[in-house]
């Protein structure tokens, strides 16, 4: 994947072209729990559903892992991904206080009262002022 001046901001994976392509089977894969035969399929044998998509072995781990952050990474598209969540039922609301390593009620104030502080947030070179 080619640096993108957007790859300084930390805590953020631009769903972009090449995240697109690299997870292509991983959205495949979410996007297919949408439907019941395939969520008693992935019940059943997660390992055989998993094998039906050509995900990486990092991909696949991730999955087992409901590590949702590094699906992010690895080319996860979060509306497709949130399948997953969903799937395991976490509501959208709880998922994105998980991403973000924070209690549900603590991610619903930082959101009503106007979202994450920017300072010390824009750029990850920032950080290493500090």
């Amino acid at each position: 994947m080619t640096q993108k001046p957007y790859d300084d901001i930390p805590g953020t994976f631009v769903f972009d072209a090449d995240r697109s392509r690299e997870g292509y089977w991983l959205n495949q894969f979410c996007i297919s729990l949408r439907q019941e035969k395939n969520r008693q399929a992935f019940r059943d044998d997660p390992e055989a559903h998993m094998s039906r998509f050509a995900m990486t072995e990092d991909q696949k781990q991730a999955v087992r892992d409901r590590d949702w952050n590094r699906l992010l990474e690895l080319g996860g598209n979060i509306y497709y991904t949130s399948k997953l969540a969903a799937f395991d039922g976490i509501v959208f609301q709880d998922l994105a206080a998980m991403m973000s390593h924070m209690s549900r009620d603590d991610y619903r104030k930082m959101m009503v009262e106007g979202g994450r502080k920017i300072e010390g947030n824009r750029y990850k070179s920032e950080w290493e002022k500090e």
